[in-house]
This record gives structure tokens, C-alpha cells and sequence, in this order.
């Protein structure tokens, strides 16, 4: 059965160059998680001392966030590097001439990459409705 424009998998030909494309992009992107991982943990460590301090019961609800969003950066990540371990995987069964298994391995590598920016996307999301309810409260006491 023919996929995407009439090739059957047993007719694409996938060399070394192929998963090491996704390198570099892996790479940034693993970085850019790194990033946020970083930012919000510096978050949270922020609002525990702040709740020690004045034990508002307001940032209950900031700090489930936060934990949701820790949990979706780890799963991006985790994601993100068992794509990259497909890609090296596809590598090896190439430089083995197992093509067959390399073009699923690779496939495989793509959905995880897929997978991980899609969460990648809704923890945005996430991250930007918190900052818009933080400004809402921000308006409402300079008003």
C-alpha cells in the first residue's frame, strides 16, 4: 500500500543524513527545555519563600500549575531524548543495512519528536493563561 505521494516503504531509501538532520534541531530544542525547565524551577523556588512568608492560601493554585507544568516539561524532554536515541538507533541499523528496521526506527524518532512539541505547545498555553490571570490581578489593583 502506497503512502505519502505513491512511495511504498520498501522504496525509500534513507542514508546516514537522513536521522542526522534531526540533530541540531533536537538538540535546540532539548536546550530550550532545559531552559524552561530552569525558569520554572526558579519559580517555584521564588513562591515557596513567598508562601512561607505570608502562607496566602491564593498561591495554592499557582503552585498546582506549576506542578502541572513541571510534569509536561519532564514528559517534553523524556520525549524529546527518546527521539534522539531513535535517531541513533536508525543510524546503527543502517550502518548495519537493517533499512527496513531504520525506516521504522525513523518514523518512530518523528512521532516522538511530534509528540514532544505538541506538549510542548499546550505547556505554552498553560504558561500564558497563568500570565494573563497574573496581569488581570495586576489591572484590577491599579484601577
Amino acid at each position: 500500500m502506497p503512502i505519502f505521494g505513491g512511495c511504498y516503504p520498501s522504496e525509500m531509501i534513507i542514508s546516514l543524513n537522513t536521522p542526522a538532520l534531526l540533530f541540531p534541531a533536537l538538540s535546540l530544542i532539548m536546550l530550550a527545555y532545559t531552559n524552561r525547565f530552569l525558569a520554572l524551577g526558579s519559580l517555584i523556588r521564588n513562591m515557596h519563600k513567598e508562601y512561607e512568608a505570608d502562607h496566602d492560601e491564593r498561591r495554592i493554585g499557582q503552585i498546582k500549575n506549576l506542578r502541572h507544568r513541571l510534569r509536561l516539561i519532564r514528559d517534553m524532554q523524556v520525549l524529546g531524548v527518546l527521539s534522539l536515541t531513535a535517531c541513533v538507533l536508525c543510524m546503527a541499523m543502517i550502518f548495519f543495512g537493517l533499512n527496513s528496521a531504520a525506516q521504522w526506527i525513523f518514523g518512530a524518532s518523528l512521532m516522538l519528536l511530534a509528540g514532544s512539541l505538541m506538549l510542548s505547545v499546550y505547556e505554552i498555553l498553560i504558561s500564558t493563561t497563568a500570565l494573563n490571570i497574573q496581569l488581570q490581578d495586576f489591572q484590577k489593583g491599579g484601577k
